[in-house]
């Protein structure tokens, strides 16, 4: 998308404004995530396909 929004019609233009800003208010009200505690080391298994550890398979 290019960063010229003038060819737009000025609805589209204002709705992009606002969903902009409803962007930037989410971000700055955003709680950082907490920190898992006792997780598996490595790569996610969800991502990687390794659903077993040691023999173990691990169901979360």
């Amino acid at each position: 998308m290019s960063d010229d929004r003038t060819d737009l019609p000025p609805a589209a233009q204002r709705a992009l404004a606002e969903a902009e800003e409803r962007r930037r208010k989410a971000e700055a009200e955003a709680k950082p995530l907490p920190k898992e505690l006792g997780g598996r080391d490595g790569p996610d298994p969800a991502r990687f396909g390794d659903w077993e550890k040691k023999g173990i398979a691990i169901d979360f």
